[in-house]
């Protein structure tokens, strides 16, 4: 067996393994209210969330008192999209909501939406990287994400860092 093959093969037996075991400990589904829930706390103990964010950004809410952020897996049916609601407190930005979907239209010039693959999700890397690469989808007020991209990428990758049991959703190929 060549070295690629046997590092790949490791790799995903290490993404087995480590689903399995978060499975085991009774980690939240991933996507789930209860891990958007256990998001919006990691969130409001992230510093370069809740203080990198509490200028412009936080305040632009479009009057409603609280910033909306969709979050979903694209390709697992068997998660529906989940909501974070970020409000200013404090002097800081905090996530005051975590878990169903609440919002009803979204308004795309305060809000934002983002949807990737549990397996992009899981592996964000940089995120102007994935979202010219098709592995982030994203909605809302580009130019304010833009001028954030630092605490907007803290974002996503804590959105890989909170456990979740993500066994529940086969790789696409295999079924839904």
């Amino acid at each position: 067996m060549k070295f690629k093959q046997v590092f790949l093969t490791a790799t995903a037996a290490t993404f087995f393994l480590s689903n399995v075991a978060l499975a085991d400990t009774g980690a939240p589904v991933f996507m789930s209210p209860d891990w958007a829930n256990n998001l919006c706390d990691a969130w409001n103990h992230a510093t370069d969330l809740t203080t990198g964010l509490a200028g412009g950004w936080v305040h632009n809410d479009g009057g409603k008192g609280y910033k909306t952020l969709k979050v979903a897996d694209s390709i697992c049916t068997k998660s529906a999209p989940v909501e974070l609601q970020i409000s200013f407190k404090d002097g800081k930005a905090i996530c005051i909501y975590g878990g169903a979907l609440k919002a009803g239209d979204m308004n795309y010039g305060v809000d934002y939406s983002m949807w990737a693959t549990t397996k992009n999700w899981q592996n964000m890397g940089s995120p102007m990287t994935a979202m010219m690469f098709g592995r982030l989808n994203f909605q809302g007020p580009k130019i304010e994400a833009m001028s954030n991209m630092g605490p907007f990428g803290a974002f996503l990758h804590l959105v890989a860092q909170v456990p979740g049991s993500v066994d529940y959703c086969p790789p696409v190929g295999q079924g839904t």
